[in-house]
């Protein structure tokens, strides 16, 4: 009988001693699982906006060098028909010298001249615009599929994180469950 009394009282003095320690205990679980989670925002979002950075560069480098051969490819054809309108000049100045002056053949070569550098100057402006517009609505699409992912993937790491939160929540009750149920059975 003393010893029943003596150990009954022993249990409850050790568990009136655990108490404050379990329940000191709980608090740090949730800490720790807030710090994990704004750690691995904080990754994930650092991580994303460098790869979006890197990718962004990575595809201003290409249309610049796209839009650079463009350039070059134009110079040249221009660079072209101003040799062909400079041998017609050449050759048109060779027979009015030859032949009495033909003011009419002049003014239709001028005019002629004026047509072509109007037609290279449209596509020239036709040529920027498609380039402008097929690149943004590129990068738009791109920029919302990337963003659609990296919401996918935080949803997802959300929704681990808070089955992990509720499985320790589980454990923690059926302990102190378990705890109440031997307090009650000491008393």
């Amino acid at each position: 009988m003393k010893r029943t009394l003596l150990s009954a009282l022993t249990v409850l003095v050790a568990s009136a001693a655990i108490a404050p320690v379990a329940s000191a205990v709980e608090p740090t679980s949730f800490n720790i699982q807030e710090a994990r989670l704004e750690e691995l925002d904080s990754r994930t979002k650092n991580t994303v906006h460098k790869l979006r950075l890197e990718h962004l560069n990575n595809q201003t480098k290409a249309i610049e060098d796209i839009q650079a051969a463009r350039l070059d490819a134009l110079d040249a054809r221009t660079k072209a028909v101003d040799n062909i309108q400079e041998a017609r000049l050449d050759a048109l100045d060779a027979r009015t010298k030859t032949v009495i002056e033909q003011p009419i053949q002049v003014e239709y070569l001028n005019n002629q001249t004026k047509a072509v550098d109007n037609i290279q100057e449209a596509r020239l402006d036709a040529l920027d615009a498609r380039t402008k517009n097929s690149v943004h609505k590129l990068r738009l699409e791109h920029l919302n599929n990337q963003t659609k992912a990296v919401e996918d993937i935080q949803a997802a790491r959300l929704e681990a994180l808070d089955a992990r939160t509720k499985a320790v929540d589980n454990i923690q009750e059926a302990r102190l469950d378990a705890l109440d149920a031997r307090t009650k059975s000491i008393r």
